[in-house]
């Protein structure tokens, strides 16, 4: 008889132990509170029209009659057509041997990379996005377009050519020439003719 009222005693006792242990002071004082924050001083709220967003040294881009931006520096574009031959000595003076956009030598000058990482296109009356990596591909460096219509939806690849940055499709065929008009902004055209524009 001794037996069997020993097993649910010990039960009991084991299980007042197990109960004891969890409220020791053993595991002693972890305080889950955070700390009170202090309060922030008070003052007086003032409010004002703020003055519309520029950057630094950068308005608008002006546009010339063609409808396109004109480069720093310039007056107008060197030519209307943007299949002339620019290798002609008689050709309009400071024209690109590569396309009808300006070389201007008043443009910052790019680095590569300034020009990697994403960035906001509008051309042909659209906005879109461009990707630009450091990893060598075709013509120069790699690029994807995504939404973008007409010409610049045909980017594959990007490279420098001076201060002008030049976007070419898979072929190797440039599809635009762009210059630096501003802190993270570059305007210029397609092999189309219509204009495009990178942002920030």
């Amino acid at each position: 008889m001794g037996r069997t009222q020993a097993g649910p005693l010990a039960v009991i006792i084991m299980a007042a132990l197990v109960v004891s242990g969890c409220t020791s002071n053993r595991v002693g004082g972890l305080n889950t509170q955070p700390s009170p924050l202090t309060p922030a001083p008070s003052g007086t709220v003032t409010s004002n029209q703020l003055p519309p967003p520029t950057q630094p040294g950068v308005g608008s881009p002006a546009i010339g009659p063609d409808g396109f931006p004109i480069a720093p520096g310039q007056t107008g574009v060197a030519s209307a057509d943007p299949n002339a031959d620019t290798t002609d000595p008689d050709a309009v003076d400071g024209a690109d041997t590569d396309s009808s956009v300006l070389e201007v030598a008043s443009a910052q000058p790019v680095s590569r990379e300034e020009m990697v990482g994403a960035w906001r296109v509008s051309t042909q009356g659209a906005d879109c996005q461009m990707f630009m990596a450091l990893t060598r591909w075709s013509t120069g460096f790699r690029a994807a377009s995504r939404g973008c219509p007409g010409d610049a939806a045909n980017v594959s690849s990007w490279n420098i050519n001076g201060n002008r940055v030049v976007l070419s499709d898979s072929g190797g065929n440039q599809v635009a020439t762009l210059f630096s008009s501003g802190s993270g902004r570059f305007d210029g055209q397609t092999s189309g003719g219509q204009a495009i524009s990178l942002a920030r």
